[in-house]
């Protein structure tokens, strides 16, 4: 049994999907790792360790992609990759399978087997599977510290002989995973922070971190969905809920969104009156805009200044630390593979729902409960 593992190739893409830790461990349990020459030097993970691993180095991508049983990813390879994988292949990588049904009609037709990190279920039991809190936890942490590099003002509040500073007032939009790091890393660097989110679920959390939860009242309607994720507002309690951050973000200097809705844009929170009225020089880091972002004025990739607020659309803020990033999602993928394989192949027990609901496609079929239903 073969797993591969490939350079992500993608722009602004540094990770690897599996560390050399993990190759041997894989390798002690019997299974032949190929590594694509060089798939980790951009996480400082040069071939040398994997060859010390005991994984064999590929000749070359196209070997990696023709004798794989298992390929193992970052980023979805491109079609003409995926066609070259043997019939009945398992891949494993960030699928984002609603947003790409093309792409779930191109693996029902080579039959490729294709697990999406993405869609494991926010269970107990998948917590050590789950790449997207790994992910936001430190997109999270990132996002804290740009902010903090992008404002022209101290976070914490300092007492000097020539007079004390106040500490930096910070919003943090969303306080799911990325949110309540966010939270911790300003609260670290010595901001006043207040929250926001739609569910009172979190208020204990971001009140146990040190912030303020700024609460809306939306009546009784169950914001939460069924994996933990917060749920699209009518139009009315959107509206109340723009008023409650515009009023939060006058006086703030650091603005962090991180609100996201599964298979949908990014909801926007954050309008263009609302960043005319925060003050110049306040900063503005957008999360979600990879997704379309959380403020209407975010370009994604960019810092753009509007009204003297900088607004700063990053570009996959987990690759920005890529060494630690790339051994969480190596971790979170050896557990995945550890439910998965039973004497040495892939068993695909449906009957297990994070197995049900990871899998995209499998023997030419759509197996994701998410997909059948939507």
């Amino acid at each position: 049994m073969i797993l591969g593992v490939l350079e992500e190739i993608t722009e602004h893409e540094r990770r690897v999907a599996l560390t050399p830790e993990i190759t041997q461990k894989l390798i002690d349990e019997g299974f032949d790792v190929w590594v694509e020459p060089g798939a980790g030097m951009k996480s400082n993970f040069p071939d040398e360790h994997y060859k010390e691993s005991g994984a064999t180095i590929a000749g070359n991508r196209d070997d990696v992609l023709s004798k794989s049983d298992i390929l193992l990813t970052i980023q979805t390879p491109d079609e003409e990759e995926l066609k070259k994988l043997k019939k009945g292949a398992v891949l494993i990588c960030f699928l984002w399978a609603l947003q790409h049904p093309d792409l779930v009609e191109l693996l029902k037709e080579l039959e490729i087997s294709a697990l999406g990190m993405d869609a494991v279920p926010r269970i107990s039991r998948a917590q050590n599977m789950d790449a997207l809190s790994s992910m936001s936890s430190i997109a999270g942490y990132k996002s804290a510290l740009i902010a903090a590099n992008e404002l022209d003002k101290y976070l914490p509040m300092m007492m000097t002989a020539a007079g004390t500073i106040p500490p930096a007032k910070s919003l943090v939009l969303g306080a799911g995973v990325a949110g309540l790091q966010a939270i911790a890393t300003l609260r670290r660097l010595g901001a006043v922070v207040e929250a926001f989110d739609i569910r009172p679920e979190v208020k204990e959390q971001v009140e146990s971190l040190g912030a303020k939860f700024v609460e809306v009242e939306l009546g009784d309607e169950d914001t939460q969905t069924e994996g933990g994720y917060a749920k699209e507002l009518d139009e009315k309690k959107q509206d109340l809920q723009r008023q409650a951050i515009h009023e939060h973000c006058k006086k703030s200097d650091i603005v962090i969104t991180t609100a996201l809705i599964p298979g949908r844009p990014a909801p926007v929170l954050i309008t263009e009156p609302m960043v005319k009225d925060m003050s110049p020089g306040s900063v503005i880091v957008d999360i979600a805009s990879e997704n379309g972002g959380n403020c209407e004025l975010t370009e994604h990739g960019k810092i753009v200044e509007q009204y003297g607020v900088k607004i700063i659309g990053p570009n996959n803020l987990p690759s920005q630390l890529s060494l630690h990033a790339s051994k969480l999602y190596s971790k979170n993928m050896y557990a995945l593979l550890n439910l998965l394989l039973e004497d040495g192949k892939p068993n695909f027990n449906f009957e297990d729902e994070i197995l049900l609901k990871t899998t995209i496609t499998h023997q030419g079929e759509v197996i994701s409960p998410m997909l059948k239903s939507g």
